[in-house]
C-alpha cells in the first residue's frame, strides 16, 4: 500500500521537473489500488488507499491553471471535479466501514478527502471532523507532516494564529528542514495575520527547497505580491 500511494503521489504533485501532475502515474497507481483491493477485499485499509487516490484523482482539471500553473486547493473550481471518481471514492469507503475492523491510515485520510468532496465550497466543509480525523491520524500514525496538515485544519475552525503556534512549534523538528510545506505553511499563516513583511522571506525559502518548476514559481510569486500589502 505505501509503494503504492508513493507511485500515486509522485503522478499527484511531483516532486521534480516542469510538470505539476504525471497523469500516467496516478492512473498506473489507481489500477494497482483496484486489483489489491479486489485481491484482499476484507482489508479496509486497501478500501480506503483506493478511496483516497480516487477522491484526489478527481481534483485534476482543477488543479491546473491555463498555463500549466498550480491552482491551490481553496482556488479550485469545484464544479470540475470528475464526480465519477468522487462517488467511486465515496463507495470505497463504505465498503471499507462495512468490514467492521479498525480505521487505519489511509482510510482515515481518505475520509479527510471526503469531506472535502462533498463541499460544494471551501467555507461548506466540515472542518472540525477534519481536525478531528487528522488528530486520530496522529494518533495511531504519528508524523510531523501530519501535525502540519493538521495545522492547517486548525486555522480554518481556531484562526491562523492558532495554527501558527502549531507550526512554529513543529519548525524545530529536523525531519522537515528540507520539506518546503512548512515554510510555505507559515508564510501563509503569517499573510492571514496580515504580516507580509514577515511572510514573504518564507516563500522565498519554501521556492528554494522545492525542485519543481512550476511549484517554485507559483511560491515567488507569492513572495513578489507580499510587496502590495
Amino acid at each position: 500500500m505505501e509503494v503504492i500511494y508513493l507511485i500515486f503521489n509522485e503522478g499527484y504533485s511531483a516532486t521534480a521537473g516542469d510538470d505539476l501532475i504525471r497523469p500516467t502515474l496516478c492512473q498506473d497507481a489507481l489500477r494497482l489500488g483496484r486489483i489489491l483491493a479486489e485481491l484482499t477485499p476484507n482489508e479496509p485499509d486497501v478500501h480506503g488507499l483506493v478511496a483516497l487516490m480516487e477522491i484526489q484523482a478527481s481534483r485534476t482539471r482543477a488543479r491546473i491553471g491555463p498555463t500549466g500553473e498550480p491552482v491551490l486547493l481553496f482556488d479550485q473550481n469545484r464544479t470540475q471535479w470528475d464526480q465519477l471518481l468522487i462517488h467511486r471514492g465515496l463507495a470505497a469507503i463504505e465498503r471499507a466501514h462495512k468490514i467492521g475492523k479498525p480505521r487505519g491510515p489511509y482510510l482515515l485520510q481518505a475520509e479527510i478527502a471526503a469531506c472535502h468532496a462533498r463541499a460544494r465550497t471551501n467555507e461548506e466543509t466540515d472542518w472540525p471532523l477534519v481536525v478531528s480525523l487528522y488528530t486520530e491520524l496522529a494518533t495511531i500514525n504519528p508524523s510531523p507532516v501530519v501535525e502540519l496538515n493538521r495545522a492547517v485544519a486548525v486555522s480554518m475552525v481556531h484562526g491562523p494564529q492558532a495554527a501558527l503556534d502549531l507550526v512554529e512549534a513543529l519548525a524545530a523538528d529536523p525531519s522537515l528542514d528540507r520539506y518546503h510545506l512548512l515554510p510555505s505553511v507559515r508564510a501563509d499563516l503569517l499573510l492571514k495575520l496580515n504580516r507580509p513583511a514577515e511572510a514573504r522571506p518564507h516563500f522565498e525559502h519554501a521556492a528554494a527547497l522545492t525542485q519543481n518548476a512550476r511549484e517554485r514559481a507559483l511560491l515567488l510569486s507569492r513572495a513578489a505580491a507580499c510587496q502590495k500589502y
